[in-house]
């Protein structure tokens, strides 16, 4: 396109954003009711012939996150700017998929709140608390993040953290009806976006590092009345059976793994195929991860880390695909699946796709669930490959840790994790936002379980008396987005990240649109990987992006705002500012955000006076009750927490005093000492660091 006419419709384009803004009826009480009470069956089905709407979380029920939408495109990138921002005030994670209906937006921020968005005005119409108790926390692996909503016949579903699922009136925001979905008691939390399925709300749950048992469950979406469940592993024997399934599934597990649980929770992945009339939910990890705990005789652990097929109208399984039998490294198989028609070896195939945690990337036949292909598509030391006769990984001698510390790739937190993919119908290529890394797996020498609901049972530690394996070919931990060949099975091209950590991502014919750790939000060429534009948002990108048109002007939007697994790592501990959302199209001006200037964080240098014993204690405790936020996770990095906090440290950790910024209270649990050596392995892991980091330069 010459420049003339780029200018020229950069000029229109910002005509049109002035314009939008002048329309009086937007986000008015009847305008909302009429758009959002028109989302029923028919058009859920057909909302690809839509294209100028983002109407389910995958933006299809392909959920492949495709648009047709062209007006930005490689010609016109150049004038894409900045056209409104909303601070939502956190820092911590946000990881929702907007929803969009004719320039009315919805989505999900920290502790399951809901905002309705103008997008015409770049306003707030509404804001929805659930009110989630603080203390409740405590049960996320992963923060208080939320995933998105579900919008159906005027209503808005949200699947809040402490396993309620709640209908809410799209036009004023006020909850119409909640129900209970999980035993609260237990450590069950709800962090995955609902699905509306031929007039249900589907939902499911995680928890499997807490010792719970997984299931997913479908709600009438007008009255909220239980119309099924699927629970994805077998509990006790003695007790009977749900179903069949479950009944088959208890012949695949050994001892009394009920009592840890078993796991396997739906949190993630769910599609519907209207046309099959089948419903493919992904199942997650053991309860413990270690096989050797809760199913010592082994067993494939049926339906752990499972491709699952359901039919929608009554839950019953129609069939399964296991892609990690007898799951021991939390390869859970709940991550994005994509519905797509290949054509391999001259022959269609409606097929699911998926990149689980495991490293291999998985082609199987939907109708059925037969194994059609798998191949790594990052650094897997666990299985050598996959057996294309059977469809079963051939393990490695070491995989199971049971008489070595193996180093094993990937890491717990995946070759690819709840980080949506796409597929590209122009390219024929899947776009993975991928990460390369390890993880050290040994048996743990005093495996204590808690049925407690608040502390994690992994059953992965360290032999002390078992010798040791370790890869020398595993590649540094790094993230990447590769475009994946999923017919040749093969990397077409790949971007390195210098986080581990970045956003899910959003496919148009020639573009591809992916938040990164840093804080910067790119476009690539689809073909070849190159970086076309980019733009600084100024903290760590883990959302995916949307793109849907309101009055003839194309829009892409995020949310941007560090959150999950590895949100403080030491080298972006500065960079963690307010979340909040952005909206972009062509011809827009807005400035990139500013923040004001943090000082440098250091490492705290408290005098130690612990013994070496109190110290290893510490570290264990600190394991099993504060890594999971405070160590690779969403909450700041304690090794870098000011020296009040540590004046403070037994009524902040025992009796709670931030319980209402999310911070439990652990004196029902933990006595003073115990207290004092968490404290003291802080400051001594503060002091390790320090050394290392004087060392290396």
């Amino acid at each position: 396109m010459k420049k003339s006419k780029l200018h020229l419709l950069s000029i229109l384009i910002l005509c049109a954003i002035i314009s939008c803004k002048e329309i009086p009826n937007s986000g008015s009480y009847d305008h909302i009711k009429s758009i959002t009470s028109e989302i029923d069956d028919d058009k859920l089905v057909n909302i690809e012939k839509i294209e100028n709407e983002w109407l389910t979380h995958g933006g299809n029920y392909q959920e492949n996150r495709y648009s047709s939408l062209h007006q930005i495109n490689k010609s016109t990138i150049d004038s894409l700017g900045l056209v409104w921002s909303i601070n939502l005030g956190t820092s911590r994670g946000l990881e929702a998929t907007p929803l969009v209906v004719d320039g009315i937006m919805y989505l999900t921020g920290t502790w399951s709140m809901v905002y309705a968005i103008d997008i015409r005005k770049g306003e707030v119409i509404w804001t929805f608390d659930p009110e989630v108790p603080r203390e409740y926390g405590e049960k996320g692996c992963c923060g208080v993040v939320n995933r998105g909503v579900a919008l159906y016949k005027g209503k808005v579903y949200l699947g809040a953290f402490d396993g309620r699922l709640i209908a809410i009136d799209a036009v004023t925001g006020k909850k119409e009806w909640e129900v209970l979905t999980v035993d609260q008691n237990k450590g069950y939390t709800i962090t995955g976006a609902p699905r509306i399925v031929k007039g249900n709300v589907i939902i499911g749950n995680g928890g499997a590092e807490y010792g719970v048992r997984g299931y997913i469950t479908a709600y009438d979406a007008i009255s909220g009345e239980q119309q099924w469940r699927f629970y994805t592993v077998p509990d006790n024997p003695g007790n009977g059976f749900e179903s069949e399934a479950m009944k088959k599934a208890a012949e695949t597990w050994t001892g009394e793994w009920w009592k840890f649980g078993g796991g396997g929770t739906a949190w993630d992945a769910i599609v519907f195929d209207p046309e099959l009339n089948q419903l493919y939910i992904g199942t997650g990890n053991g309860s413990p991860w270690n096989r050797e705990i809760r199913s010592p005789g082994g067993g494939d652990n049926l339906y752990l880390s499972s491709i699952v097929s359901l039919n929608p109208d009554n839950g019953e399984m129609i069939w399964y695909y296991q892609t990690t039998p007898g799951e021991s490294w939390d390869y859970t198989a709940t991550q994005p699946i994509i519905l797509a028609d290949l054509e391999i070896d001259n022959r269609q195939r409606k097929v699911l796709m998926q990149a689980p945690k495991n490293g291999f990337f998985y082609v199987i036949d939907r109708t059925n669930g037969d194994f059609i292909s798998g191949e790594p598509f990052v650094y897997t030391n666990w299985a050598k490959e996959i057996d294309y006769q059977t469809g079963r990984p051939i393990e490695s001698p070491f995989a199971r840790y049971k008489d070595v510390n193996a180093q094993i790739a990937p890491h717990p937190i995946g070759g690819h994790n709840w980080h949506p993919m796409a597929y590209n119908k122009s390219t024929g290529l899947v776009y993975i936002p991928a990460r390369e890394g390890s993880s050290w797996y040994g048996q743990e020498e005093s495996f204590n379980f808690e049925d407690d609901g608040r502390s994690w049972n992994t059953g992965k530690g360290w032999a002390e008396d078992k010798p040791s394996v370790q890869d020398s070919l595993i590649p540094k931990t790094i993230g990447k987005l590769i475009a994946w060949d999923p017919i040749k099975q093969e990397e077409v091209w790949s971007v390195v990240h210098q986080s581990s950590y970045n956003a899910g991502v959003l496919t148009s014919e020639d573009l591809v649109f992916q938040g990164t750790g840093e804080g910067d939000f790119v476009v690539y060429d689809s073909k070849t990987g190159e970086k076309l534009w980019d733009f600084p948002l100024q903290t760590g990108i883990v959302a995916p992006p949307i793109t849907y048109m309101v009055d003839g002007l194309q829009y892409v939007t995020l949310v941007a705002g560090w959150g999950g697994g590895l949100a403080t790592w030491v080298k972006y501990v500065d960079q963690i500012n307010p979340g909040g959302i952005y909206t972009f199209a062509i011809g827009g001006k807005k400035s990139p955000p500013t923040f004001p200037k943090k000082e440098p964080s250091e490492l705290i240098n408290l005098d130690l006076t612990a013994t070496q014993e109190q110290i290893d204690k510490g570290q264990r405790l600190f394991r099993r009750y504060c890594s999971h936020c405070h160590g690779d996770g969403v909450i700041p990095n304690l090794s870098y927490s000011r020296p009040e906090i540590f004046e403070s440290f037994p009524q902040i950790v025992g009796d709670g005093i931030f319980l209402g910024n999310g911070m439990p209270k652990f004196n029902d649990r933990l006595s003073e000492q115990d207290i004092d050596n968490i404290k003291n392995f802080i400051i001594s892991n503060a002091k390790q660091q320090r050394t290392k980091l004087i060392g290396e330069e």
